[in-house]
Formats: C-alpha cells, sequence, structure tokens
C-alpha cells in the first residue's frame, strides 16, 4: 500500500460569511488564505467565485494564475454544478447535461485545477462520457460522496460500477467527512433553541439521527410526526436538515475507495476548547486515511455559515491546528 501524503487547503466555501458581508471580494479571499496560511491548498467553486461561469476568458484565466503565483497557493479543486432542473419547467437532456458540464470541465483546465468535483445528479453515463474529455484535459472527476449518502448506496454504486466498466484513473471519489459524524453538531442544535424550536423536538430528532435505519427516509418519518404533534411548519422545516447534512457511515468504508479518492472534504462545524471536534471523529478518520495511503489534498470546509455570522477564517484556523496535531501524532 502507498505511504500517505496528506497535505492541508481551504475552499473558500468556507469563507462563505465573509464573502456574503462584502468584507472580501474573491481576490480578497485567496489573499487572505494566504497571509493567514491556510492553505497551501485552495479549493474554489466555479458559480461562487467566476462571473460568467463556466465562461472562462483569457484575461480571468490570467488575472487567476497570477494571483495563485502572487500568493504561492496550490489550485486543488473545483467545485461544479449538475443543475439538470436549474430552470423550473424544464429538465436537461442527456446531450445538454453533458455539455454544461463538458464546459465546466474545460473552465476548470484553463484556470489550471487538476480535480473537479461534480455532483451525484450528473449521472454515470454522462460521467462515463465525458471521461475522455477529461483525460485529454488533465483533470481529474471526482464524485462528491455527501451526506446522506455512503459509499454503499444504490446510487453510489452506480459510479462505482461504472467506473470499474471505464478503469480510467480521471475517475475518483471526493469523500466529505459529513457522511462519518458521530452527532449532530452542536451549533445546529443551538440554532433550533435560537428558533424556539422546543426541547423535546429536538431530543426527538436526534433520537432518531441516531437511528440504524434508512438516512433518506428520516426526513419524510421526521415531517409526519411533527404534523401529527402540530408543531408549527415554520419550525417543523428547520429541523431535518440534520438528516441531510450529516450521516453515520462507519469510517473503514472509506477505505473501499481510497485508491479513486482524488481530493477530500474536511467538513467540520467547529473545534472545542480541547482542540477537538465534537460532532466528527477527526483522530479516527484521520488515521483511516492515513491507513489508506491517501495522497493528496484535505480541503478544510466549515459549514456552520448556514446558521451562524461567526468568523470562518477563526474556524478554519483552529482547523488546520488540530489536522496537523493529529498528523503530527500519527506519522
Amino acid at each position: 500500500m502507498a505511504q500517505a501524503d496528506i497535505k492541508l487547503g481551504s475552499t473558500l466555501y468556507a469563507f462563505t460569511n465573509e464573502f456574503h458581508q462584502r468584507k472580501y471580494d474573491f481576490e480578497g479571499l485567496v489573499r487572505e488564505v494566504a497571509k493567514r496560511n491556510l492553505g497551501p491548498g485552495l479549493e474554489v467553486v466555479g458559480f461562487q467565485s467566476f462571473r460568467g461561469f463556466p465562461e472562462i476568458s483569457d484575461d480571468t484565466a490570467a488575472r487567476f494564475k497570477d494571483l495563485i503565483a502572487e500568493t504561492g497557493l496550490t489550485p486543488t479543486c473545483l467545485g461544479i454544478n449538475a443543475d439538470n432542473w436549474i430552470r423550473r419547467d424544464y429538465t436537461m437532456s442527456h446531450e445538454e447535461s453533458v455539455e454544461y458540464q463538458a464546459r465546466q470541465i474545460r473552465a476548470a483546465a484553463k484556470l489550471g485545477f487538476p480535480v473537479l468535483r461534480y455532483q451525484y445528479a450528473a449521472g454515470p453515463e454522462a460521467i462515463r462520457e465525458l471521461a475522455p474529455l477529461a483525460e485529454d484535459l488533465g483533470v481529474k472527476l471526482g464524485l462528491e460522496v455527501h451526506a446522506p449518502h455512503s459509499i454503499n448506496h444504490p446510487e453510489v454504486m452506480a459510479y462505482r460500477e461504472m467506473y470499474g466498466q471505464v478503469n480510467s484513473p480521471y475517475l475518483g471519489f471526493i469523500p466529505d467527512f459529513g457522511s462519518s459524524a458521530r452527532t449532530i453538531p452542536p451549533i445546529y442544535l443551538d440554532y433550533f433553541r435560537s428558533r424556539n424550536v422546543p426541547e423535546d423536538v429536538i431530543t426527538h430528532a436526534v433520537a432518531m439521527w441516531h437511528e440504524d435505519s434508512d438516512r433518506f427516509a428520516k426526513r419524510v418519518r421526521f415531517l409526519e410526526w411533527a404534523k401529527e404533534i402540530n408543531l408549527p411548519d415554520s419550525l417543523a422545516a428547520e429541523v431535518p436538515i440534520i438528516f441531510g447534512l450529516f450521516s453515520q457511515q462507519p469510517l473503514s468504508n472509506w477505505l473501499e475507495i481510497m485508491p479513486q479518492t482524488v481530493h477530500v472534504h474536511g467538513k467540520f462545524y467547529g473545534v472545542d476548547d480541547s482542540g477537538e471536534d465534537p460532532s466528527m471523529d477527526y483522530e479516527g478518520i484521520i488515521k483511516v486515511f492515513l491507513q489508506g495511503g491517501y495522497r493528496g489534498y484535505i480541503s478544510s470546509e466549515w459549514e456552520g455559515h448556514q446558521v451562524s455570522d461567526e468568523d470562518g477564517f477563526e474556524k478554519v484556523a483552529r482547523h488546520h491546528q488540530m489536522l496537523s496535531r493529529i498528523l503530527a501524532e500519527n506519522r
């Protein structure tokens, strides 16, 4: 088994608060990542970061490459969208979907990203057709394995089977650690309380989350229960997010796709004063990825901005400190 070589980085998605609050523009975010030593890896979401994406002008590409040279960061991964239902009255045809994503692959290559994160809604057959383009451009395509999916869910298995048939080193996976949570992040429970969700409702939802049952069915079951107890719709709509953002896949399962892992999303929601993430077993996760011989970047991805206005840079800095400590202890 190959010797692991894990490097750290950040995704600009972690700094959504700072971006939305207009504290930084795109280039300012990149410079701040470098200034705070939160690289060297830099992950970017295409539609969030480049005006007119996926059309990338020669000037935009040149400016981005100059920015990378200035900051000394390393482009690691570009996030793209499937967007099959971007129009409410229309679903893209297979041919349109292939072309839509082909344009985004070309954008990744033009900007200098070696890996592209795509979404499962793309469909295995579209990705099969796009594999030759990815090889020609030298861009690896990584399916994000994100909660509530697991590596053995039928929708992910369809990709695994297609990968086996195509047998291309340019087709791979991007594990998202939200699929391997051990409990609900405290930041979400605090948010529910701030929204005046009753404590017994929170307790019931957390207990349901911990059940060993169909992850996709839990949301429906919760909403049915909420209706039975006459929970106001405004509150009932808040809580089910926990069934889609975090799930309980065993850490060892990641080993099954480790040889095809092309990038990693280090999803987290906070590091406490003891230097641990209460909702993700990072000690166990990192040991699994070291055992599996993972060679590549982990992008620190703080997603707490969905329910908090806190500073993403401070959160990611604590996450890097935690990862650096765990890696040092396990070398």
